[in-house]
């Protein structure tokens, strides 16, 4: 009885760690196919790669869209032929237990220099989709300071907008 259950548990463990891998693939996939349709202006596959209820959260304060904001911010990038060309330098890929769920952080190499993406996916059943993602502009830890002196007469309006 005992060999029978320890038996079941590493097959599991085993078809778990499979999928993941073939999962892993899908959302690398996923993920480097979303970038390059940013690149090649691919409005329809861009946003496609999206859930219905996703959220996109950009590097200024004010970016934070769900998908009929960030189309319509995004579109007149797209109709001019090209938006953004984001390469992944870097990418972890995590599963929930069930693998029905992953999140990610990405090292990005942008026109803005380095940039860190981060999200969600979930597994749907036309595959997996985007249901949330975060860019973030990467700083340096020396140079901090002088990003803030930059940065603070925009966002010190925000901060008492915010706080009211």
């Amino acid at each position: 009885m005992k060999k029978s259950i320890l038996f079941f548990i590493a097959f599991s463990t085993f078809c778990i760690a499979q999928n993941n891998t073939m999962y892993t693939d899908q959302i690398n996939t996923l993920l480097n196919n979303w970038h390059k349709d940013a690149a090649d202006a691919n409005f329809k596959n861009y946003f496609n790669a999206l859930t219905d209820d996703s959220i996109f959260i950009g590097t200024d304060a004010t970016e934070n869209w769900n998908k009929t904001q960030f189309e319509a911010f995004a579109k007149p990038y797209f109709d001019k032929g090209k938006a953004w060309n984001f390469t992944s330098l870097q990418r972890n890929i995590y599963f929930s237990n069930d693998s029905s769920m992953a999140w990610f952080d990405e090292l990005l190499s942008t026109q803005m220099k380095i940039c860190r993406g981060s999200g969600v996916v979930i597994k749907t059943e036309n595959g997996w989709k985007i249901k949330h993602y975060v860019l973030s502009m990467t700083i340096p830890n020396d140079n901090t300071d002088e990003v803030v002196k930059i940065k603070a007469p925009i966002e010190d309006n925000i901060l008492n907008t915010l706080k009211k």
